[in-house]
């Protein structure tokens, strides 16, 4: 097998949580990750976009732990995310190139990202209801469901944060006969013949969010 590195990111695309970094020796399978913590999408931090030296940073720590030479193939995803860690490559003189990235590093990725959201808070069902990437308006009814405790979670630097995270929200209850609906709270199944609280906002479409009533 060619000794070759790949590196690539996961949740760069969703609303909740930083972005998950990872670097996969592939005849080894040996894999190591960083994540860019939250506060490089808020305010000024994300205006400069601040985030991509956060990359070069955790990538260097990266490579240094799987003692990367300079001779050894580097595949890294030609994204957007890796704009300056490509300069930092070239200017390093590593062998790399930009590709699509694949297995093996792809699934581990991606499911480490997962793993951190779901440490976060997101419930592990919730997530396939979002589908992957994380559908930004589904993950946005999460957050209104808890709205004080959630809006940490998020890339509030975002422009679709500025335009949808501090909607006006209606507030009310009613009763539900027949329950097909999980407490977007707690994660609870809601019961048949529950008096529950509703939460009414409009995104980009009309949304009702039920809550348990003690929720």
């Amino acid at each position: 097998m060619i000794n070759l590195i790949q590196i690539d990111d996961s949740g760069s695309g969703s609303l909740i949580g930083g972005t998950c970094i990872g670097a996969m020796r592939t005849e080894t399978k040996e894999y190591v990750y960083g994540i860019i913590p939250l506060e490089f999408y808020h305010g000024d931090a994300f205006e400069k976009k601040l985030y991509l030296d956060k990359v070069v940073d955790i990538t260097r720590s990266l490579l240094n732990t799987l003692e990367v030479s300079k001779n050894e193939k580097i595949e890294i995803c030609r994204g957007y995310m890796f704009d300056k860690l490509r300069l930092f490559l070239k200017e390093n003189q590593y062998n790399f190139s930009s590709t699509s990235i694949k297995e093996p590093l792809q699934s581990k990725i991606e499911n480490t990202f997962e793993e951190y959201a779901i440490s976060l808070g997101l419930p592990h069902a919730f997530l396939n209801y979002t589908k992957y990437p994380f559908h930004f308006h589904r993950l946005l009814r999460w957050v209104y469901a808890d709205y004080d405790n959630r809006v940490s979670l998020c890339k509030t630097g975002w422009k679709s944060w500025k335009k949808y995270g501090n909607l006006p929200l209606q507030l009310e209850t009613t009763y539900i006969k027949y329950s097909r609906y999980n407490c977007l709270k707690c994660g609870n199944k809601i019961n048949n013949n529950s008096k529950v609280k509703v939460i009414k906002y409009h995104s980009n479409k009309p949304n009702i969010i039920y809550l348990h009533l003690n929720c």
